[in-house]
């Protein structure tokens, strides 16, 4: 039986979804990708030539990388062997809207959907229930990864600062990773999540949206 759960940073958009309790893992990570960022160092050209991720028509924003199962002793599981069916090329291509392609999504699946314990119509249903549970705003370009979460912060007041994790790399914004229980309250990150944590001391580069 699918048993009803709410994310508390929604609760004052009074959004409810379903979804089932996870027992192989004891948290998920939200992960959320600057997309100019990535268009910049994997997307290229020939992306935005396919209507893909990059297309700048599609001027995305904050992406969703994935919703990932994660142990709080460090690491997490993946591939797994699951009983759940896989989802179909109509489903994975569904979510392309929020994720950028269908591909990711599939991938996605494949490498932690299946480590879940849900059934992939859950999954991503799930996902996305809780990506469009956020308010994204554009981070502020050259800010400090600092800066970058007290924004994220700000848009997201039932969230705290030890369940967000700004990520960078070669000075530039990549991800911002959200840590919630397996019934999507917000926690805090465990360690291994906050190592990835940005250090760059100065302000990031985050490339604009077109």
């Amino acid at each position: 039986m699918i048993k009803s759960f709410s994310l508390a940073a929604s609760v004052a958009l009074g959004l409810t979804f379903t979804g089932m309790p996870a027992a192989g893992f004891d948290y998920y990570v939200l992960a959320l990708t600057w997309t100019p960022t990535w268009c910049q160092t994997d997307g290229g050209p020939e992306d935005a030539q396919r209507g893909g991720q990059c297309d700048p028509a599609r001027d995305l924003g904050f992406t969703l990388h994935g919703l990932w199962p994660q142990d709080a002793a460090g690491g997490w599981p993946e591939y797994c062997d699951t009983d759940a069916r896989d989802p179909s090329r109509r489903e994975t291509a569904a979510m392309a809207d929020v994720m950028g392609s269908g591909g990711l999504a599939w991938y996605q699946w494949k490498k932690h959907g299946r480590c879940s314990e849900l059934e992939p119509e859950d999954y991503f249903a799930a996902s996305r229930r809780v990506y469009e549970a956020l308010l994204l705003p554009a981070p502020p370009a050259g800010a400090s990864p600092g800066a970058i979460e007290a924004a994220f912060l700000k848009a997201n007041p039932a969230l705290s600062s030890d369940g967000v994790i700004v990520t960078c790399g070669g000075g530039q914004l990549q991800e911002i990773r959200i840590c919630l229980t397996p019934d999507f309250m917000p926690r805090a990150c465990g360690q291994d999540v906050q190592e990835d944590a940005c250090r760059a001391r100065g302000r990031l580069d985050v490339p604009d949206l077109r």
